[in-house]
């Protein structure tokens, strides 16, 4: 049900309560985020500290987020999956595995851009 007067600045503060209360649940209890989450931890200062351009740091920083992004959302479909029952069935594997593989092709995206960007800077090619 929903609260009545949930509009203006009281709906966007439950949202953002229900959103970082999403983040905490994904810490904990998704080791997978967490991963990657360190990986974003290590990662973020190194873009500040590399020598690109202003366009360059922002894919690089997009390319980190996406990869959490799309691991939130596999991580939601697999708790809906489960939700929905633990007996083995042809549709929930097929949902948790295209899940799985966004998350792939993010990581693929991210190294990717990485890599795109830092290999000239790395051999000195360009």
């Amino acid at each position: 049900m929903k609260p009545k007067n949930n509009h203006g600045i009281k709906r966007i503060i439950r949202a953002t309560g229900f959103s970082i209360s999403g983040l905490r649940l994904a810490y904990r209890n998704e080791a997978a985020f967490r991963q990657e989450l360190l990986l974003c931890t290590i990662a973020l200062p190194i873009v500040f500290w590399l020598n690109v351009t202003s366009v360059e740091r922002v894919l690089l920083i997009i390319g980190l987020f996406i990869v959490l992004i799309v691991e939130l959302l596999n991580s939601a479909t697999e708790a809906v999956v489960d939700r929905v029952g633990e007996e083995l069935h042809p549709l929930s594997g097929q949902a948790k595995d295209i899940a799985s593989a966004a998350v792939m092709l993010s990581l693929i995206c991210c190294a990717l851009i990485w890599g795109i960007i830092l290999f000239p800077q790395l051999t000195g090619l360009f």
